[in-house]
């Protein structure tokens, strides 16, 4: 195990003791730092969607910043705008940099704003850049958004579109924690209030992690061996969901409406890659793609009439997929 993976290790050890009975969502959060990604957490309220953000960034020596949609937003109020100054009795224009200039940017209830301000969010997300005026302005290299996102079926929300959901590289379905969990979590907020260091049974605090092992483990990903194998059977898994007829014996041609872009290719690549690293190896196996199949694959394709009115999840149709295609 090299100083990269020893921090990022630790990482996820600090992160998990300020979120109980998340695991797979403190995973989901490491594993888009590690491949340059974005990522959405989709759950009720109260289940520490936006708590699991905060322990990133304060795990991490790293620039944080927080964007609360609310049905008043505007664009600017994400990116920035220009401002009217005046320097030694001259007129100009200023750039005044939005909370989008940040390396880990929280966009709280992502679905409580229209779509004029969740489309601000798109070029930032695709290019890294954000353009005001005739001037284009980079972001940070380690630049990452998490954003949350209640169910649609609530009250007051604004769907995301299929174009912006695709430029989440995992989406990260978050729920109720089981009993043990609970419990400690009454246990964890109770200390926080008489002030305890809930650390004190542990190790001593870490430090914050340096973001340069962040890049630094981004640059080893590529060093990753990915068999020919495991492409065909990435591209399979994402072919399946364009011609579920290759598939007579299942009912996934009932159930999807349209499938996952060349996105989801790219991200499963990716993903499986960055898992096999996590785990100290320098090849991928197919076990690694289907660990990542729900949180790449689930929010890319769209589900049937038939399949909504029979109650039909996303995750019981990647399920299926994984069930018909065959490794090899």
């Amino acid at each position: 195990m090299n100083q990269a993976q020893q921090k990022i290790s630790e990482l996820i050890t600090r992160i998990e003791q300020d979120v109980v009975g998340q695991q797979h969502v403190v995973k989901a959060l490491v594993l888009g730092l590690l491949t340059n990604g974005h990522i959405l957490l989709e759950g009720l309220p109260g289940t520490a969607k936006t708590r699991s953000v905060k322990a990133l960034a304060s795990a991490l020596n790293s620039r944080f910043g927080r964007i609360q949609f609310t049905p008043d937003l505007l664009p600017s109020d994400v990116t920035g705008t220009e401002v009217y100054q005046e320097l030694e009795g001259k007129p100009q224009l200023t750039f005044q940099q939005g909370p989008i200039f940040n390396d880990i940017v929280l966009a709280d209830e992502i679905n409580r704003a229209p779509a004029k301000v969740q489309a601000a969010l798109l070029e930032a997300m695709a290019e890294s850049t954000v353009t005001v005026g005739d001037q284009t302005h980079a972001l940070p290299e380690l630049f990452m958004v998490l954003a949350t996102q209640n169910p649609v079926e609530q009250e007051g929300t604004y769907p995301l579109p299929e174009a912006q959901m695709d430029r989440f590289i995992m989406k990260v379905n978050v729920d109720y924690p089981e009993d043990d969990a609970e419990l400690a979590i009454i246990r964890l907020v109770r200390s926080e209030e008489k002030k305890v260091d809930r650390q004190a049974d542990h190790a001593s605090p870490l430090p914050p992690i340096d973001p340069q092992l962040i890049l630094q483990a981004r640059s080893e990903l590529p060093t990753i061996a990915v068999s020919d194998l495991v492409e065909k059977y990435i591209v399979a898994l994402v072919m399946a969901t364009r011609k579920p007829e290759r598939y007579p014996d299942s009912k996934l041609s009932e159930w999807i409406a349209v499938g996952a872009s060349p996105r989801a290719s790219i991200a499963l690549d990716k993903c499986a890659r960055a898992n096999a690293w996590l785990e100290g190896r320098d090849y991928v196996l197919p076990d690694d793609v289907r660990a990542m199949a729900f949180m790449v694959l689930g929010h890319r394709f769209s589900l049937s009439y038939d399949a909504l009115a029979d109650g039909v999840s996303h995750q019981a149709v990647v399920d299926t997929l994984l069930d018909s295609v065959e490794i090899g």
